[in-house]
């Protein structure tokens, strides 16, 4: 019954662990429309930030590039989605949604509709990409997404003379969702990569290095920590009692009563 009690009680803790790890997986929530950005950037350099959660509107031309950038940190799978309000007389358009990280290295969509070609008189397109999970490190040759600045930049290919330069709407919002320990790895970067994290500011100007103004809201994971320690804590503790209670099932009684001691 012992036995029986201490497993019920380790199951129980079980579920308690696992119960923050499912909620972790859940978008964050959206922040007030309020604070939105109402414009977009023309380059990497100039992109907007947006925080994760926040939708973004510009407008534009048809053939301009916007440029958009949010942070993303160790074991978050980003998923950017755009919506685009052509106008009401066009030609077919094809639309097309890039992500890119700290290194302005492409990243390759999981799934999601990173192309989309509009017919005549479209009213919207919508976009979609699914990144990897993001790694707390990775191999120099590797082309791994890291933690840092991600930009997200929004564009027509193929247009018609015609049709360049009329107006369009656009709205982009990044959501992410948590992978937890499974995604984990054994290393972490020195920094996350952002804009001017290569910069080293001289002793007579402190603040020469300017770094990306947004970060995580509980700031930069430091790579070490996963919920990965609290499943092998766990996994240890039910096999000690498994190992308890095999021991107390096969131990048996002792010596029978009726043998006599030395025999």
């Amino acid at each position: 019954m012992r036995v029986a009690r201490a497993l019920s009680a380790a199951l129980l803790t079980l579920g308690l662990a696992a119960a923050p790890a499912a909620a972790d997986a859940s978008p964050s929530p959206s922040p007030g429309d309020a604070s939105a950005p109402a414009q977009a950037g023309t380059s990497f350099r100039t992109a907007t930030e947006i925080e994760q959660g926040q939708r973004a509107t510009a407008s534009g031309s048809t053939g301009d590039y916007l440029y958009w950038s949010f942070p993303a940190d160790t074991g978050q799978r980003p998923t950017v989605e755009a919506t685009v309000k052509l106008p009401e007389t066009h030609a077919p358009q094809t639309w097309q949604i890039d992500v890119y990280d700290g290194l302005r290295r492409r990243q390759a969509c999981q799934y999601g509709a990173q192309t989309r070609t509009t017919a005549a008189g479209t009213s919207s397109v919508e976009l979609a990409c699914v990144l990897r999970t993001v790694r707390a490190w990775s191999e120099p040759w590797a082309n791994d997404p890291l933690p840092g600045t991600y930009y997200v930049r929004l564009t027509a290919t193929g247009v018609t003379t015609a049709d360049l330069g009329l107006p369009v709407g656009s709205e982009v919002r990044v959501d992410s969702r948590d992978i937890g320990g499974s995604a984990a790895v054994d290393g972490s970067l020195a920094e996350p990569l952002v804009p001017g994290v290569a910069t080293k500011p001289a002793k007579e100007q402190e603040d020469a290095a300017v770094l990306a103004g947004l970060e995580p809201e509980d700031g930069w994971a430091s790579g070490w920590w996963s919920d990965r320690w609290v499943w092998t804590a766990i996994g240890g503790i039910l096999a000690a009692l498994a190992g308890a209670g095999g021991y107390a099932l096969t131990r048996g009684t002792g010596r029978p009563s009726r043998v006599p001691p030395g025999a």
